[in-house]
């Protein structure tokens, strides 16, 4: 029996409930390391330096750290000069014009422009007119600027110390959204085989379906690869790490080729299965075969190896798929044609090169 629309809408919201929970799970780390650091700011500027109100450096640490790995050590400098540039302009402009309306519309264009014209990013133009509007607010003397730049300087200094220390999450997730793909990619191709097999309309509009959601794989990869490069180059802890994700952000292209290459033949599988045109038995024991090769790459990946043991099983099926016969039918041929681009693309997460995994591939026969 169908389920019914409050069935099928609270069964999405259990799917994002789990979704946001695995989030907040992973980024529990940089939570608690925004935390800590911003009640060392505190405590050093209120407690070591005897500032009254220090509530900048806190702020700063928080700011220039964030959530997010990449581009801490960029985010500590962009918050520490925009802030220079800010309590400067508000200062200098405080002690000359006062405050007012109009020369906080001054202040914010001059630290704006000025933030610019030092080549600086969104975040050190932001911090820049943010500091300003608060020195020109609620910092009249030249003094309690200095004081806020001061507190700028140990949130900074907090932040910097503590985005060397970061945990081993970030440099496992590459492999691991890799090797996530790489089992989509093979369930994908399971489920194009039984559509081979059987030729149902519904299970291949399942399938067509579920293919089409899978960009958002390759994305999360990306982002997993640049954010774990950006972890062993602020962190001098793991550097020893950086050859291997390099290794492993090389492989994201053809990763990503062979995922879209799986799609065009999910796509061509339905068509088949819709018009009610057969696809030989041999296609999906090739596909099948295939599916079980592309989880081999996986378990590689995902043990942090280079797949090479897994080389053998993609080039039996690249033989294999030269052997499958030949039909009129264009989305067979697309089909054939799918099946060798997966076999090539995967050779490269071997470790051949791209003319090397193309000639490892015998002709189709005619």
């Amino acid at each position: 029996m169908e389920a019914s629309p409050l069935d099928r809408a609270w069964s999405r919201s259990r799917m994002s409930m789990r979704a946001r929970v695995g989030r907040l799970r992973s980024k529990s780390f940089a939570i608690g390391q925004c935390a800590v650091a911003a009640g060392v700011a505190w405590l050093i500027a209120k407690d070591l330096l005897g500032h009254d109100v220090p509530f900048f450096a806190p702020i700063a640490a928080v700011v220039a750290l964030g959530t997010s790995y990449g581009q801490r050590l960029r985010r500590v400098a962009e918050v520490t000069v925009g802030v220079a540039v800010g309590v400067l302009m508000g200062d200098l402009l405080v002690v000359w014009l006062g405050t007012g309306w109009w020369q906080i519309t001054l202040v914010v264009t001059l630290a704006m422009s000025l933030a610019l014209l030092l080549d600086g990013g969104p975040l050190l133009v932001t911090q820049a007119a943010v500091q300003s509007i608060v020195v020109t607010t609620l910092v009249v003397s030249p003094g309690g600027a200095l004081i806020r730049w001061t507190d700028a300087l140990i949130g900074g200094a907090v932040a910097l110390v503590a985005a060397t220390v970061v945990p081993a999450a970030p440099l496992r997730r590459p492999r691991e959204q890799a090797a996530r793909v790489l089992r989509k990619e093979a369930e994908l191709l399971r489920a194009a085989a039984d559509v081979m097999l059987n030729g149902e309309v519904e299970p291949a509009l399942v399938l067509l379906a579920d293919a089409r959601t899978t960009d958002y794989l390759i994305d999360e990869l990306q982002q997993a690869a640049h954010e774990g490069l950006a972890v062993v180059r602020s962190s001098p802890f793991r550097v020893r790490h950086k050859p291997g994700l390099r290794r492993l952000a090389d492989l994201v292209e053809p990763l990503d080729r062979s995922l879209r290459s799986t799609r065009v033949l999910a796509r061509y599988v339905a068509m088949a299965a819709y018009r009610h045109r057969s696809v030989p038995s041999d296609y999906a024991l090739v596909a099948r075969q295939l599916a079980d090769a592309v989880d081999l790459v996986a378990d590689e990946l995902q043990a942090d190896r280079l797949a090479v043991v897994a080389r053998p099983a993609l080039v039996a099926v690249g033989m294999a798929t030269a052997q499958l016969p030949r039909e009129a039918a264009l989305s067979v041929e697309v089909v054939l044609a799918q099946l060798r681009a997966v076999v090539s693309d995967l050779l490269m997460l071997t470790g051949m090169g791209q003319l090397e995994s193309t000639d490892a591939l015998p002709p189709p026969r005619e």
